[in-house]
């Protein structure tokens, strides 16, 4: 590795030797395939998928693709920093198990450290659905993200692993830990958002619906914004969707 300093601690010069992918799972086997496929082969890279008690085939799936698999307890942000913790990589990607990086991601990831001052980065947004609609969703969420350097956790997200323990890891709590990541982000140095996207599934959009997704979303952030207690904020979204946390 090479580092050279600035005046301030984040670093001008960055040569990663090696990435770890982090996978937070919970019974994902329609598409934990899919995903870890995506990260391709390659000896600089690692894929950890820290498993939160799945009663599907999962982690067999996991194994079978040559992933590590861990156990880390929910919710997600626990489960991340299980496997930050396991984790070798200079580089730590945050992969939620249903997204697909792009074709030779860890050229686009090397290449941003080597190129920009910057402590994090993630990917521009997309969903695997040709839904007209949600082409509107892309675009707000890439604009969100390109300028106010809010990136959430369905664009892989990737951070020098010395400033993500730095920082103490994502927060232990049970929704928002992404956004919360960023914001304490911002304050170490920049983020960069890579011109390439990652692929998402459209899977709450149809489930739940375009509109009604959009705005328990929008409220989720602004009652965190406004100080409520992630708990609870938890506890409402899990009965608006029926599920227990945000995906």
């Amino acid at each position: 590795m090479i580092w050279e300093r600035s005046q301030n601690t984040s670093p001008t010069v960055f040569n990663p030797n090696r990435i770890s992918i982090i996978i937070p799972a919970i019974n994902e086997a329609d598409n934990i395939a899919n995903t870890i496929e995506s990260i391709g082969p390659g000896n600089k890279k690692e894929v950890i998928v820290v498993d939160g008690g799945s009663n599907d085939d999962t982690v067999g799936i996991a194994k079978s693709l040559g992933a590590r698999v861990i156990t880390g307890t929910p919710p997600r942000a626990r489960q991340m920093n299980r496997g930050a913790d396991q984790a070798t990589g200079d580089v730590l990607v945050f992969l939620h198990a249903d997204t697909r990086l792009p074709e030779k991601f860890e050229e686009f990831v090397f290449n941003s450290f080597k190129q920009h001052k910057m402590v994090a980065g993630a990917f521009e947004f997309r969903m695997d659905s040709p839904i007209p609609s949600l082409r509107l969703i892309e675009r707000l969420a890439n604009w969100r993200s390109r300028y106010l350097k809010m990136p959430y956790g369905d664009q892989a997200i990737f951070i020098l692993s010395k400033v993500f323990h730095q920082i103490g890891g994502f927060p232990d709590i049970p929704i928002m830990e992404d956004f919360e990541l960023v914001r304490r982000l911002r304050k170490q140095g920049n983020i960069i958002i890579l011109p390439v996207p990652v692929f998402t599934s459209p899977r709450r959009w149809q489930n739940f619906g375009i509109l009604k997704t959009t705005l328990i979303n929008q409220l989720v952030i602004a009652a965190y914004v406004m100080g409520i207690a992630p708990e609870g904020i938890a506890r409402w979204y899990g009965r608006s969707k029926g599920v227990s946390e945000r995906r």
